[in-house]
Formats: structure tokens, C-alpha cells, sequence
């Protein structure tokens, strides 16, 4: 399957299931965001990096080290495919703001148990936190 096809399930995914979301680590790709954005539901992105021209509002942020404020009042964090090594802070940041933490891994590539697994219209994504 396609990227783009990836980011635009992911996309619907989450505007058919929350209100407000925040992705971690867009990478400057924005399609799911947009998704998320059309559908009149506030979205931020946020990356370690400076991607200028955005399409979405988007800020430079450190999961290791977040600017709780950024992520305050989401009720989903959302990455995909991030490198396992950042699934830790987005564990721990979602749990200290009550917001789900859905996962689209590259490949094979799992956190621990992998989570609850949930289909997203052919694509398997991974909640690792739940919101009470």
C-alpha cells in the first residue's frame, strides 16, 4: 500500500473516532492532518524539526522533553511510523494528558506487545494508551 494511501486511512481513522488530536513527528507530511483539519477538528503537528509552509499548525517539540501545553486537551497522540525508540515518551505523555496513543508501525516493527491492535479500513494501527 501506497504511503499516501497509509496517511489518508490514518487520516480518516482518526476524524471519525476524536475531536482534537495532535501528531507527533509529521516529518513535514501532512496528509492525515489535513484530514483531521477539513473535518473541523483541531489538529497540531509537532516535530523535532522546523518544516516551514505547513499546510497544518504545526510546532517544534521534543517527546523526550514536550511542551506540555501543546498537547493539552487532544484526546488522541498520533504518530506514524516513528522509530520504537519514541514510543516510550509518547506512552508516558498520554497517559499525563488522558489522551488515546494510536500507533502505524513501518512493517514488523512493534513496541513491547504491540498494543490493541485496531483495523482502520485494511491498515493495522496500535493504541498503546486508552483515555479513561
Amino acid at each position: 500500500m501506497a504511503v499516501h494511501q497509509i496517511e489518508t486511512k490514518v487520516g480518516e481513522y482518526i476524524r471519525d473516532n476524536y475531536k482534537s488530536a495532535v501528531e507527533i513527528g509529521f516529518g513535514g507530511k501532512t496528509t492525515a492532518a489535513e484530514i483531521v483539519q477539513n473535518a473541523g477538528h483541531p489538529i497540531l503537528c509537532t516535530d523535532v524539526h522546523s518544516y516551514a509552509g505547513a499546510a497544518v499548525p504545526a510546532v517544534v517539540d521534543d517527546v523526550f522533553l514536550p511542551t506540555l501545553t501543546c498537547y493539552a486537551g487532544a484526546d488522541v497522540l498520533y504518530a506514524i511510523r516513528p522509530g520504537t525508540e519514541i514510543i516510550p515518551p509518547m506512552i508516558e505523555l498520554a497517559r499525563r494528558i488522558n489522551a488515546d496513543l494510536i500507533v502505524y508501525h513501518l512493517g514488523f516493527e512493534l513496541y513491547e506487545d504491540g498494543g490493541e491492535r485496531l483495523n482502520a479500513k485494511g491498515i493495522q494501527l496500535h493504541r498503546y494508551v486508552k483515555r479513561s
